[in-house]
């Protein structure tokens, strides 16, 4: 085996240029798929970072039934009392918790005093809401952002302020139902103008959780929703799966469940966007995988063709057909690593230029975000393995011919 490994090297320092031409469409299969691995996951994380670091968290824990009948934002599946400090404590326990924030989810009338339409409020305490979702404060539009808002205030969706005609430091009033039925109303300062994370059509408004209660009548630890932030997303089915089996467990004297846990990818419809990155990901590999092999077996073809006297000459001395087998697949190998090697290295030396030059787009209204594309080692181990043996695979055939070749035949060949 170690001689066929010589004599396949020396083959192809032998036909430099086939060589040289092979190893260059490997190596461009190899940089094509990496770079787009890298700049797509880059883009990814960008968009999965905006939702869960200016909204959702990364997980969020619910009374059981809550989110089915969300829409409504019903006030009579909050968690409370016992509920809420067991959420606490489990939270407590869980080392990959970075932080974590409790919301009431109201609906209610907005009021200019002229024009009345309706809002969808998140009810906060404004220091664990930043530490839970750290870039909320980046989708003030108007307004101070240094401690999100205070009681009294109220952080209004742009779509509201602009039909209302409301700005920043105009007085409002919030006119909302209780779980009983009964009315309550509150005055409060516009604080802020708030971006729609959805998009234009957001209707979703902040105010301080204190003064969700008193506009609630609410006298009891209560809360809608526990939104929790990870130290790193990658850690997410773990702690999902630790959650899931501390609360989604846990079963009331009826033998009903307590608790639902779920993942931003349950609750957010971007993650389908993100699936469908994944899935064109998926797809761009299989082309330039499909170039790679045609580009080695067509090459592997003509080497055949052009050293038919040689193959001719090898047999005729005795070599055996699983030694010329063997030769043409080593020479494939060879041709792979040396291909991927390169690809590689080339990738990987883009990656931190294109992280060192800090390359930056705006995106909508947001401005100046930073492309920081990345690669894990086991992506990159397994285009390296998938090239690598599309390579032996391409050579596979071509060499069967080789080594089916009569040697006669082969020797009177012109």
């Amino acid at each position: 085996m170690r001689n066929i490994f010589k004599l396949a090297a020396r083959n192809l320092f032998r036909y430099k240029r086939r060589t040289l031409l092979t190893s260059m469409l490997i190596t461009l299969g190899v940089v094509s798929v990496l770079l787009f691995i890298s700049v797509s996951g880059s883009f990814k994380a960008l968009m999965v970072g905006q939702i869960t670091d200016s909204m959702l968290g990364h997980v969020q824990i619910h009374k059981q039934g809550y989110l089915a009948s969300v829409d409504s934002l019903p006030l009579n599946r909050n968690l409370t009392g016992k509920q809420i400090d067991k959420v606490v404590q489990v939270l407590a326990e869980e080392d990959a918790v970075e932080a974590y924030s409790m919301r009431i989810k109201l609906g209610a009338m907005f009021s200019n005093f002229i024009e009345t339409t309706n809002i969808r409020l998140n009810a906060v305490t404004p220091v664990d809401e930043i530490k839970t979702a750290p870039l909320l404060t980046e989708r003030i539009l108007e307004g101070e952002k240094e401690g999100l808002l205070k009681p009294g205030e109220i952080l209004i969706p742009e779509l509201i302020a602009k039909g209302m005609k409301v700005k920043v430091g105009d007085g409002i009033v919030l006119v909302a139902n209780n779980k009983d039925g009964s009315v309550n109303g509150q005055n409060f300062m516009v604080r802020g103008i708030l971006e729609g994370i959805s998009g234009p059509g957001g209707r979703d408004g902040m105010v301080h959780i204190e003064d969700a209660k008193t506009l609630l009548r609410i006298g009891a630890a209560e809360v809608s929703e526990v939104a929790i932030r990870l130290k790193d997303i990658d850690q997410l089915p773990a702690v999902f799966a630790s959650l899931q089996e501390k609360l989604g467990s846990m079963k009331n004297q009826q033998g009903q469940p307590i608790f639902e846990v779920h993942t931003w990818e349950s609750i957010s419809p971007f993650f389908n966007i993100a699936k469908m990155i994944d899935l064109m990901t998926f797809f761009i590999k299989i082309m330039l995988v499909a170039i790679v092999l045609v580009s080695i077996m067509n090459v592997m073809i003509m080497a055949v063709y052009e050293r038919i006297n040689e193959i001719g000459t090898i047999s005729a001395i005795g070599t055996l057909p699983n030694k010329i087998l063997g030769l043409f697949v080593v020479e494939g190998f060879l041709m792979g690593v040396l291909g991927t090697a390169v690809g590689t290295a080339i990738s990987l030396i883009s990656i931190a230029i294109m992280n060192a030059t800090q390359i930056s787009f705006d995106f909508g209204r947001q401005t100046g975000l930073l492309l920081s594309p990345a690669i894990g080692v086991a992506d990159v181990v397994l285009v390296v393995v998938i090239v690598i043996a599309i390579a032996v695979v391409a050579s596979l055939q071509p060499a069967w011919k080789a080594a089916k070749m009569d040697p006669i035949t082969a020797l009177k060949h012109v």
